[in-house]
């Protein structure tokens, strides 16, 4: 009974030390090297994010900024993907403008959309603890009596400003890049 007691004792250890056979992947130099530069590409694109970040908090802060859209999305969730000059929601001091082009040309305001000015107020700004801004204010002016709030992650330039018109359920977003108004590249059309 011994012998059958240690000669499963042995062949549980041998069955046991083999199922912990432990398989390594070996990388080529080429691919170490690949490695090595997506990691170094990551760290640079994520100090070039926190320098622009920067820059969006500093433009807010001095009401300077536009926000170039390049995805619009409508009250039920329509989607639609635009181009970054022609789609944006600025704000310089108290004068705000949004404009909406969703089609290449046409449109009362030239540049296939409408455009709408109107006078910012009651400007807040607030950030949480994760370092998140949330920005918001009152727009009102000829075609326009808004409730405009824009958010814009910690460490990113990527904001997203709602619209919401006081008169009428018809909310848009724009979600696309915040970036101090002398850096903008957009096309305003006429406005009403």
């Amino acid at each position: 009974m011994k012998k059958i007691t240690l000669l499963m004792l042995s062949l549980f250890l041998y069955v046991t030390g083999q199922a912990q056979t432990v398989e390594k992947r070996i990388y080529t130099q080429a691919e170490q090297q690949a490695a090595q530069e997506r990691e170094e590409q990551k760290r640079t694109e994520e100090v070039q994010d926190s320098i622009l970040f920067v820059e969006a908090v500093k433009s807010l802060e001095k009401l300077d900024f536009v926000v170039e859209a390049d995805k619009l999305i409508f009250k039920h969730g329509e989607t639609a993907y635009v181009t970054l000059n022609t789609n944006f929601f600025s704000l310089s001091d108290d004068q705000a403008v949004v404009q909406i082009a969703p089609f290449n040309s046409g449109g009362p305001n030239g540049v296939g959309g409408i455009t709408l000015e109107g006078h910012a107020s009651n400007i807040k700004m607030k950030t949480d603890k994760k370092g998140n801004i949330s920005f918001s204010m009152s727009v009102i002016g000829n075609g326009i009596s808004a409730n405009v709030s824009l958010s814009l992650p910690q460490g990113s330039h990527r904001a997203t400003v709602t619209v919401n018109p006081n008169f009428s359920s018809n909310r848009i977003t724009f979600s696309g890049y915040l970036v101090p108004k002398e850096c903008s590249t957009v096309f305003q059309g006429t406005s009403f």
